[in-house]
């Protein structure tokens, strides 16, 4: 075993002396780039091990690749990646990885991430807190498949492991200042050398901004901003290298960012018939949606948003990160300490009905938003003898969650609320009347069979309120607060038995025990839910006022309008109502794996593992019919996944060529969608995710020329199921489109390639070129699969040309990202109150869905991938 802290001070004296003769401007050597299959060196197993000897599927990518692909943050890597996806929603904090079509949609704090997060040895617990700039990357490490052993909590669909540059005691100084299109600049400064004879320091400072990739039409107002999706952040990140002694190793991490952007409207897809209406709402502003195309057909594609309300977004992430190791040289072992604190929060206002219209939306006064803080402490004992290389260790967190959330009525709900009743109760079509909401024209009666065109519409309420007392006034309808705090404890434990010198057995074993509790209040305010509650009341026949609708007197409120009118946030079932759950659960998993290097060329493998996320509570409001939800509680994940693969090293080690097989089959898979009014999770019994995972890395025979690239083919599909197997059976209809069918971003071919040229040039010059490109087949990017959400196929390329001294003092960097300005949708959902997809809710289809493609008459949104973007990049280092 290499001691790795007796390696670390044997450079210490060399450093420093080097420093006191040349200062901090003498030139720091460059990293070197792996030159051969021997240098790809992995962390996958928490110790360093030759990518070629781990038998798991890991892609790794170094800091060149990185460099040259462009790769800031976790959403820039999927293009590095094959089989990953990675999304954004509502918000930059609701960002979601997926590999192999496994994944958790992220607008949801209560549900842990099926893909882990891992930064220096830092688990985050939620993928959102992951994403921002990264910094200087030493590499990164995609680890696939359930890792329920080593990586902080269990994990049921992979791992990222990012490795950012540690403190040197060669002193250097680097600055980068960029500048694009979209108004983008930014720039940052790190340095790091020694302090003093036993410690380095390292610090990185950065700052980016960018205009909007959205322009707004904004509608009715009072939104004045013209341009969405922008970007102005800053980060830090400061850290220390201690070498106490020849056994001692200490580092220590503090890091801080703040983004203040708008995030995030979205474009219209496909317009149904209410954008008739929206747009009477609108005028004389704006249309409030794009007009429809050859009627309700789809309409192009357009980064021309629709919001009459502004959508800021502030995330805040900080974080300290304290590692001890310690060499024991007498058991041939190290012990490692990893403590953690973060605190992660994130606020927001939107617009909530992607429209010019002023239906609804979010404040942010405060009232909408989440955030995450956690305490983490695990402690390892790895060692290794002639035969065996063992490791065991403990892993506790502490870890609180909020939400907070609110809806206000825009000055049009109550408008809005009027035409939804009216095209629900054609019987309200009529003359004068003192209890009428209110009246408009509906200038081509779309959904109104009663009327004819430009015929004026009025509507009644369920108790007959005065037309100087609207059942929706505007203002903030509800406020809600939830709570929730957890502990976690494991034990985990990792050998590898080298039973000869070609054949070794590895088993990983870990004992989690996870306890949540969840307290919240959802209150509504002011009289909100006083028309449902009337509504309610007028379906008992003892109860019911004579209605002024001509020909209805003494007749219940239909069942659509109660819908309507009874929404969760204008329900008063709602009013005031306390929360308090908890919950306790244990879980064994691991991994049993055997590999035979038949010899230096050639490894095999085969794998078992099961991989575990926990049980959680559903922040939201989320009812069946009218009434609440008793328990927003919804059960752990499992995994169990089998591999088989060979790793090969040819063409005198120049080359790795690794296969896999992989065979998942997850149950209870957590799946959050949207179901118009609210989020809801629901365990869906079986997901199967089937298939082949390839990759390569070839350095070249031509000097400074090197290709990485992979192949994914995924099977992903759900079972078939019931409404009896889930547990809500209410919520069939909305999902009845996924038993049997291809799970959602789960292309069936992924492929990704990265060629990449860097040599010297003469007269001092060094330059190269890098190209990357990712392809994907088809997919639906909806958790409910509806066909309007379906992505082509596509394919992304990026693209840098270098030149610099061949020192490194400067470099010049001419990038761009989607060159080929690939048009495609990251998520499509349909539009809030906007019609409706799933029309047939109580007979199903002839081939038992509830949904029929011929009566969809919903608006469908998407949020969308980012357009081309290029620039030029200025580097230099001392």
């Amino acid at each position: 075993m290499r001691h790795t802290n007796r390696y670390l001070r044997t450079t210490v004296s060399a450093a420093v002396v080097g420093a006191a003769v040349f200062g901090f401007a003498g030139i720091a050597a460059a990293q070197e780039a792996p030159t051969s299959v021997d240098d790809i060196i992995v962390t996958a197993q928490k110790r360093e091990q030759s990518l070629q000897d781990v038998p798991i599927v890991v892609t790794t990518l170094s800091q060149e690749v990185l460099d040259g692909a462009g790769v800031q943050d976790i959403k820039d890597l999927q293009i590095l990646t094959p089989g990953m996806t990675v999304t954004s929603t509502q918000s930059e904090a609701s960002t979601t990885v997926r590999i192999r079509g496994a994944g958790t949609v992220g607008d949801n704090p209560g549900l842990e991430s099926s893909v882990g997060v891992v930064i220096d040895g830092v688990y985050r617990s939620r993928n959102s807190v992951g994403f921002g700039d990264l910094g200087e990357l030493s590499r990164i490490e995609v680890l696939k498949g359930p890792q329920g052993t080593l990586f902080g909590k269990n994990t049921s669909a992979g791992v990222i492991n990012i490795i950012t540059e540690r403190p040197s005691f060669d002193p250097s100084v680097s600055a980068e200042l960029t500048a694009g299109n979209y108004g983008a600049m930014g720039g940052s400064v790190s340095a790091t050398g020694p302090l003093s004879d036993i410690i380095a320091g390292r610090i990185f400072v950065a700052h980016r901004e960018r205009d909007g990739f959205y322009d707004v039409n904004v509608g009715d107002g009072p939104r004045t901003l013209t341009e969405d999706n922008t970007q102005d952040y800053w980060t830090g990140r400061g850290q220390l290298l201690i070498l106490p002694s020849d056994e001692v190793s200490i580092r220590l991490i503090a890091d801080y960012t703040k983004r203040d952007e708008f995030c995030c409207s979205a474009v219209q897809t496909r317009v149904g018939p209410t954008q008739a209406f929206i747009a009477a709402l609108a005028a004389p502003n704006g249309p409030g949606q794009r007009p429809p195309v050859a009627g309700f057909g789809t309409v192009p594609f357009s980064r021309t948003a629709y919001s009459n309300r502004e959508t800021p977004q502030e995330i805040e992430d900080m974080g300290l990160s304290a590692e001890a190791t310690i060499d024991l040289p007498s058991l041939n072992a190290t012990l490692t300490s990893q403590t953690s604190w973060r605190d992660w929060s994130f606020q927001q206002g939107m617009d909530l009905d992607y429209t010019g219209a002023d239906i609804l939306h979010r404040e942010n006064d405060g009232s909408n938003g989440y955030g995450v803080d956690n305490l983490t402490q695990e402690f390892r004992l790895a060692g290794t003898t002639d035969k065996f290389d063992w490791l065991v260790g403990l892993f506790a967190t502490k870890e609180g969650v909020y939400r907070d959330d609110s809806y206000s009525y825009g000055a049009d709900y109550n408008g809005f609320a009027s035409f939804l009743l009216t095209a629900t109760l054609p019987a309200a079509v009529g003359g004068p009347s003192p209890s009428r909401l209110g009246c408009f024209t509906n200038p081509q009666g779309f959904l109104v069979t009663a009327a004819a065109p430009n015929t004026p519409l009025c509507v009644v309420g369920a108790v007959a309120p005065s037309a100087a007392a609207p059942t929706f006034a505007a203002g903030k309808a509800y406020e809600d607060h939830y709570s929730q705090r957890s502990e976690s404890v494991a034990l985990f434990t990792n050998n590898t038995w080298r039973v000869t010198e070609a054949f070794d057995l590895n088993l990983g074993l870990r004992y989690t025990y996870d306890s949540k509790r969840l307290l919240g209040v959802q209150d509504n305010l002011g009289s909100n839910g006083a028309a449902c509650g009337g509504a309610l009341a007028n379906q008992n026949p003892a109860n019911r006022a004579p209605s002024a609708i001509p020909g209805t007197v003494n007749v219940g409120t239909p069942a659509a309008a109660v819908g309507l009118l009874c929404l969760p946030w204008s329900n008063p079932l709602y009013d005031n109502r306390r929360i308090q759950e908890k919950f306790s659960d244990t879980d064994i998993s691991g991994t049993f794996k055997g590999s035979y290097r038949f010899n230096d060329a050639v490894m095999a493998y085969a794998s078992y593992a099961r991989g575990y996320k926990g049980a959680g509570y559903n922040m939201d409001r989320v009812q069946t019919g009218v009434t609440p939800d008793a328990s927003l509680f919804f059960d752990a994940e499992t995994v169990d996944s089998y591999e088989l693969g060979v790793k090969t090293t040819l063409f005198n080690r120049s080359m790795l060529l690794n296969l896999t097989y992989f065979d998942q089959k997850f149950e209870n898979f957590q799946l959050n969608t949207f179901l118009g009014t609210a989020f809801v999770v629901e365990s869906i019994p079986e997901l199967t995710s089937r298939g082949v995972d390839a990759d390569m890395v070839w350095f070249t025979p031509v000097e400074g020329l090197m290709f990485q690239g992979g192949v994914t083919y995924t099977d992903a599909k759900y079972n078939d199921f019931t409404a009896a197997d889930l547990s809500n059976p209410a919520r069939f209809p909305a999902l009845s489109l996924l038993p049997g069918a291809r799970a959602s971003f789960a292309p069936e071919w992924s492929l990704t390639g990265a060629l990449a040229f860097d040599r010297s040039l003469g007269g001092g010059l060094r330059g190269g070129f890098n190209l990357s490109a990712k392809y994907s087949t088809d997919y639906n990017t909806g958790s409910d699969l509806l066909p309007y959400k379906d992505q082509e196929a596509f394919t992304v390329v990026n693209g840098r040309i270098t030149i610099g001294s061949e020192d490194e003092r400067w470099t010049i960097d001419v990038w761009g990202q989607n060159l080929l300005q690939e048009e495609y949708t990251q998520v499509g959902f349909a539009a809030p109150l906007q019609g409706t997809a799933f029309t047939n809710t109580t007979t199903p289809q002839a081939d038992g869905t509830y949904y029929n493609i011929a009566t969809d008459t919903a608006t469908y949104n998407a949020y969308l991938g980012a357009p081309r973007t290029w620039g030029v990049t200025l580097k230099v280092k001392y």
